[in-house]
């Protein structure tokens, strides 16, 4: 769908994992656009995937729909020219959420019959009724300004809740991880990227440069080999992936360093998961 992409596009860096596959947001992340007076507050959720049959996620589906109790208003994102099952489960349980919901058609330039998009809204606004249906491509940066603007009449009055100058409210080593993990959604295929969690354990700086190390935990020893891949080809790729973007997002040279170590099982243990840094709601 996007969520991602279109969370990194508003606050003009990357904060989030994006990926094509589905669920690839983990954790509540905030995204922040401060304008004067008014201060924005985006927050990313994972994905819902009713039919997951791993316990990690039901747990992302749990924590995409307790952020709704928590918002002032709703953006539905959608891809054009589609209506998932999943879309339909959310729009249904927006409808009593008391919220104003904001639709966002996503992918508009990639429909190749342009003429088919007007019909397409048409139809999908018989759903719900949205405050608002908002075309755009969120990787190209196209049409976001109007959401924006949307979200911005929204918003209730108050007092900021974050510092001006902040753009998350995660760390640097948090945003590192999600690097890493998107080199991983990236090069890997399907089933193995959702066995794999990623954790910093160095962090140290020497004056000419940051020095990064972090595991990348797996749930069997077969996918141990797959991420370290012939040779040690696979994981170089990931680090040297990872690290030309660690540096142009901290501005510094990046010595990063990459293990693959094992934990059985962690998708269906919820200590596991807890260990892994990843929220569980009650």
């Amino acid at each position: 769908m996007g969520k991602s992409t279109l969370l990194n596009h508003l606050v003009g860096e990357k904060i989030a994992a994006a990926s094509r596959k589905a669920q690839t947001t983990r954790h509540r992340i905030r995204g922040l656009i401060t304008h004067g007076p008014d201060q924005l507050v985006l927050v990313d959720t994972p994905g819902v995937d009713p039919s997951t049959p791993k316990l990690l996620g039901k747990v992302l589906n749990r924590t995409a729909q307790a952020a709704v109790d928590d918002v002032d208003a709703v953006v539905l994102v959608v891809e054009a020219g589609r209506w998932e099952p999943a879309d339909e489960a959310l729009a249904q349980r927006l409808e009593n959420s008391n919220r104003p919901v904001v639709l966002v058609i996503n992918k508009v330039d990639r429909l190749k019959d342009k003429s088919a998009l007007l019909p397409y809204i048409d139809q999908v606004r018989g759903r719900l009724p949205f405050h608002e249906v908002v075309p755009l491509s969120a990787l190209k940066g196209k049409n976001v300004e109007p959401l924006v603007d949307t979200l911005m009449q929204l918003l209730p009055p108050g007092p900021h809740l974050f510092p001006d100058d902040e753009i998350t409210d995660r760390s640097q080593r948090f945003r590192v991880t999600e690097v890493i993990r998107e080199q991983l959604l990236e090069r890997l295929g399907q089933e193995v990227p959702y066995a794999t969690s990623v954790e910093v354990e160095q962090w140290e700086d020497s004056g000419t440069a940051l020095h990064i190390g972090a595991v990348i935990w797996v749930e069997r020893e077969g996918q141990k080999a797959i991420v370290v891949g012939k040779g040690g080809r696979m994981i170089k790729g990931v680090g040297s992936g990872a690290r030309l973007e660690l540096e142009q997002m901290l501005e510094r040279k990046v010595m990063l360093k990459l293990w693959v170590k094992l934990r059985d099982g962690w998708q269906d243990d919820l200590d596991g998961i807890r260990r892994m840094g990843i929220d569980v709601e009650s």
